[in-house]
Formats: structure tokens, C-alpha cells, sequence
């Protein structure tokens, strides 16, 4: 059968990395012929982009051939020729909802604790509703009860550095669902302030451990294609959990006791994720590298990522699909680390193509936080307050009406991260942020009598945020790592995240009373633009590719 020609708006999937097969010499631009085989229509699998995917125009990842006006420009479908790890991976949607659910309700229980104790200190406090004797608390103890899982979390990211590669992306999530349990129910059946105090720091070290092996289990499981989406949903996780925090509240800040509900509320879903992470498979990836760094027999190791690979993508155990990605990624592995010792010392992460991680990975979360992220969404009651909307002294309404707001930006990233891509989107969004810092600055400093002004930059700031710094940071940081350093580098980012945050939020009252709520803005205002610099000068674009294309393109 004669071959058939292939419209301009498919392309074949780069065979460059295979082993198996002889590649030609670079040719620049151009794209390599692909071979009689590939051009045949004959066993040909084309894949949408995920913005056809999400669109709900496919219902299936494997299709047959479509027409060319129907996918236009915006569907650079991907030809599946050869084997290895490839752009355009065959995988079904079902197999790919479990290993990201029971990671991301550790994002989902960080985000409720935000929540929740919003409601939960209103009710500790009062002396009708409390249920206790000990409610007049300090205005130290108080801000203990609220920032001890910060505390905690800070501590978490710090423990789990060292050790982040010996426990593995699954455990370590199982052992942050036990610590959101236990501190759950030590908050929930607290009988003084002091075993309140130790529960909150019990649930924020699983926040810390949480937030670490979150994003680098989904990372380093899902296949690449929708890995932007996947990990942006995690943020959405978050902020869901923020709004399940409010509701809780906003249902239980009237009845006696109501704070013990509030925390303890969060104990059945730090159950499910545990449980849930306890059915599915280790990172496969995370097995290569111990069998890798000569932790325990190479074979087992490597019989394991295969069995764990063809359970993530709801393949036949041992597929030969499986098997040759596998392959491919040992091939990248060995030809990285065989000739290093076989496990990274302490300060790796800062030297080499990690600290090239570092600072793309840490400056975006750092600039994530010191653009005023914690102070603007914490104050926006009194900001609103301060603009005359009476609403503004209903706290519960308009931490939900934000949240709300909030939760629809986040979905429009979602949407558009794995289509426009990680630099558009901060581009657009931290200039954004930018702008809505001055305006705030504005209002206070010579626009008071337009209150419109205020609310406009307080939204404007949500959502800017919620489409670049909130999703698309944790995005980079979970996939600009490089293997053999990930664990530890994730943990060294979360940690400078959770410092920051505890830096801004604390600095904020202070700062407000000696300058002036214009200056600060005007303040943050200015970092912003520097994190535009920032973004525009060293943050790259990592749409479309394999984590060991970004290993070998980017970092090296």
C-alpha cells in the first residue's frame, strides 16, 4: 500500500532519545523525515493537546484520524512512532484520577486548616461557645494556636530534607496522612491549650510533609503532557479546601464546643488519604534512582518500576510499553549519575544544575510570598472594610466570596497551563499583581474617595495570582529538579515558601503601622516588578517536555 501523505499539522514524536535506534545528525529547525512506517496511515495513533482533551472534545486519548480544520493550529497532535517516553504517551484518563486525588487531599487538608481556623479562634475565644475555661487566651498563645501548623510545617520540610530519598514519595504521604490524623484529633478532643498547641504542630508537620510529596509523587507519575494541569489542580485542591474550611465554620461557629469540629472535621479525609495512598504503586521513577544510587538489587528495582509504571496508566503487569519507557529513563539515569557517587551529599542541591533549580524553583515560590500574597488575602476584610462595604464586617461572607473568586481563577489556569504554557501565564499574571499593588498604594495614598478603586485591585490581585504564582511556582518547582536531587530540592523550596510566608505575615502589622498601608503596598509593588524581571530573564519554558528533557535541555 502506497504511503499516504501526512498533513503539516502532525507532527511525529522525536525518537532522538532512543537507544535503540540510529539518529541522525541535528539538523537545526528542520524536522527528521519520519520513516515509511510512521507515514503510513496504517497502526497510526494521533493525541489532541490537552486543551482539546479538556475541552471535551475527545473522549478518548487515542484517536483516529481527524480532520485538519477541526484541530487547527491549536492542536499540535503528536504521532506515536517508536518506543520510549514520548510527549504524546497513550495512557486512560482512568487510571490517572487515583494516583492524583489521594496526593492532592494532602493540598486539599492544608488548604482546609486555612479555613477552618479562621472560624475556629472566633469560637476558642468566646466565652459562651467555647465549651472551655481556659478562652481568654494571650494574644501570643492565640497567635500560637493559629501559626502553629506553620510552625510545624517549617519543621516538617526541614526533617524530611535528609531523608526525602530513603522514605520515597508514597510513604512519605502515608506518614503525612497519620500526622494530619493525629493532629486532627488531638485538636478536635483537646483538654487544655497546651495539648491544643501540640496538635496544631502535629498537623503542620503533614502539612510540610504533605506539600513536599505531593507534587513530586503526581510529577513524577503522571505523563507529561498533562502534568501542568494536573499539578495546577493540586492548587485548586487548596483553595477548595479553604472554602470547606470556611463552610465548616460558617456551620458550626454558633454551637458550643464548634472549634473541636472544625479541627477534628479534617480527620476523615487525612484517613481516606492515607489509605488511598496505601493502594497505589511507588513512584516509579523514585525506584530507578534508588536501584540507580545501589540501595538495594538493580533487578528488583527495576522489575518494581515496571509493575508500578503498567498500574499507573491501567496497562497489562509488565507491558511492553512499560517496559521500554523504563528503559529509556535508565538510559537517561545512568548516563547522568554513573559516574557520581552513588548518593548525593547535603549540599548538592546548591551546587551544579541544582542550584540552577534552586533559583528558578526558590525565587518563584520566595517571590510568590514577599509580593504580599499572605498580607493582602489576610487583610482583604479590613481592606474591603476600609472601602465602606458593609458586607466587609460579615468576615465569613467575604472570605467565601473571595474564595469563590478565587476558585474560578485557579480553574482558568488549570484550563490553560498545559495549552499557553508556564511563562505566559506569569508574564501576564505577575504584571498584573504588579499593577494592582500600585493601585492599592494609590487608594490609600490619593484615591480614597473612589472605594471602587480598592475592590477593583483587591480582585484584580486574586486573580492574577491565583493564574501565575499560586498554581504555575509549585508547578515549576515539582519538575525543574533534577532526579537525583528532587527530593531534597523540593524540600529546601517548601521550606524558603513556609519561611517567607511566616516572614511577610508576621513583618506585615509592624511594617503597616511605621510606614503606612501606602508605602508597604507601594513597597510590594516594586518586588513585583522585580519578579516580573525575574520570570522574564531565568524562569524557562517547560510545556511538552519529559522530566528528563528538562534535566537535559534546560539545566544543562
Amino acid at each position: 500500500m502506497a504511503a499516504l501523505a501526512i498533513p503539516t499539522w502532525i507532527r511525529p514524536l522525536s525518537n532522538t532519545k532512543s537507544s535503540s535506534k540510529s539518529a541522525s545528525p541535528s539538523t537545526g529547525s528542520m524536522p527528521s523525515r519520519p520513516d515509511s512506517s510512521s507515514t503510513s496511515f496504517s497502526g497510526l495513533r494521533f493525541k489532541p493537546s490537552l486543551s482539546l482533551v479538556s475541552a471535551g472534545r475527545f473522549r478518548n486519548l487515542e484517536v483516529g484520524v481527524q480532520r485538519e480544520d477541526f484541530l487547527g493550529e491549536e492542536a499540535k497532535a503528536f504521532v506515536e512512532g517508536g518506543s520510549g517516553v514520548e510527549n504524546g504517551e497513550v495512557f486512560a484518563w482512568s487510571s490517572v484520577i487515583l494516583p492524583f486525588v489521594f496526593p492532592a487531599l494532602g493540598g486539599l487538608l492544608f488548604g482546609y486548616d486555612i479555613g477552618a481556623t479562621s472560624g475556629a479562634t472566633i469560637s476558642l475565644q468566646s466565652a459562651e461557645l467555647s465549651g472551655t475555661t481556659w478562652f481568654n487566651l494571650s494574644a501570643i498563645q492565640l497567635g500560637l494556636v493559629v501559626s502553629g501548623s506553620l510552625y510545624g510545617a517549617l519543621l516538617g520540610c526541614a526533617l524530611v530534607y535528609p531523608i526525602a530519598d530513603f522514605l520515597g514519595r508514597k510513604r512519605e504521604l502515608i506518614i503525612a496522612s497519620v500526622l494530619y490524623v493525629l493532629g486532627g484529633l488531638s485538636t478536635a478532643y483537646a483538654p487544655d491549650l497546651g495539648v491544643l498547641l501540640l496538635g496544631r504542630l502535629l498537623y503542620g508537620l503533614g502539612i510540610g510533609m504533605a506539600m513536599h510529596g505531593a507534587p513530586l509523587y503526581i510529577a513524577e507519575t503522571c505523563p507529561s503532557q498533562i502534568r501542568g494541569t494536573l499539578i495546577s489542580l493540586k492548587e485548586l485542591f487548596i483553595v477548595l479546601g479553604i472554602l470547606l474550611g470556611y463552610f465548616v465554620g460558617s456551620l458550626e461557629i454558633n454551637v458550643i464546643g464548634g472549634w473541636r469540629y472544625m479541627f477534628g472535621f479534617s480527620v476523615p479525609a487525612a484517613l481516606l488519604m492515607g489509605l488511598g495512598m496505601y493502594s497505589l504503586p511507588p513512584s516509579p521513577r523514585w525506584l530507578l534512582l534508588r536501584g540507580v544510587q545501589g540501595t538495594g538489587s538493580f533487578q528488583q528495582y527495576k522489575e518494581k518500576a515496571i509493575s508500578a509504571l503498567s498500574r499507573l496508566r491501567g496497562r497489562p503487569a509488565g507491558d511492553k510499553q512499560s517496559e521500554s519507557q523504563i528503559e529509556e529513563t535508565l538510559v537517561s539515569l545512568k548516563s547522568a549519575y554513573g559516574s557520581q557517587e552513588s548518593e548525593g551529599n547535603f549540599l548538592e542541591v546548591v551546587q551544579g544544575p541544582s542550584l540552577k533549580a534552586f533559583v528558578i524553583g526558590g525565587g518563584l515560590v520566595l517571590f510568590q510570598q514577599i509580593t504580599g500574597q499572605p498580607s493582602v488575602l489576610y487583610y482583604a476584610g479590613s481592606i474591603l472594610q476600609s472601602a465602606g462595604f458593609s458586607a466587609a464586617s460579615d468576615a465569613t461572607r467575604v472570605s467565601v466570596l473571595i474564595g469563590l473568586f478565587k476558585l474560578l481563577m485557579t480553574g482558568i489556569a488549570v484550563l490553560k497551563v498545559d495549552d499557553l504554557g508556564r511563562r505566559p501565564l506569569l508574564i501576564g499574571g505577575v504584571s498584573g499583581i504588579a499593577l494592582s499593588l500600585f493601585l492599592l498604594s494609590a487608594y490609600y495614598k490619593v484615591l480614597g474617595a473612589f472605594p471602587f478603586v480598592a475592590v477593583a485591585s483587591l480582585l484584580l490581585y486574586v486573580g492574577c495570582y491565583q493564574i501565575s504564582f499560586g498554581p504555575v511556582s509549585w508547578l515549576m518547582v515539582s519538575e525543574i529538579f533534577p532526579l537525583r536531587t528532587r527530593g531534597r530540592g523540593i524540600s529546601l523550596a517548601v521550606l524558603v515558601n513556609f519561611g517567607s510566608n511566616a516572614i511577610v505575615t508576621f513583618a506585615f502589622s509592624p511594617l503597616k503601622e511605621y510606614l503606612g498601608a501606602a508605602n508597604l503596598f507601594l513597597i510590594f509593588g516594586a518586588i513585583a516588578l522585580l519578579s516580573l524581571l525575574f520570570v522574564l530573564l531565568l524562569v524557562p519554558e517547560t510545556k511538552g517536555l519529559t522530566l528528563e528533557e528538562i534535566e537535559a535541555k534546560i539545566l544543562k
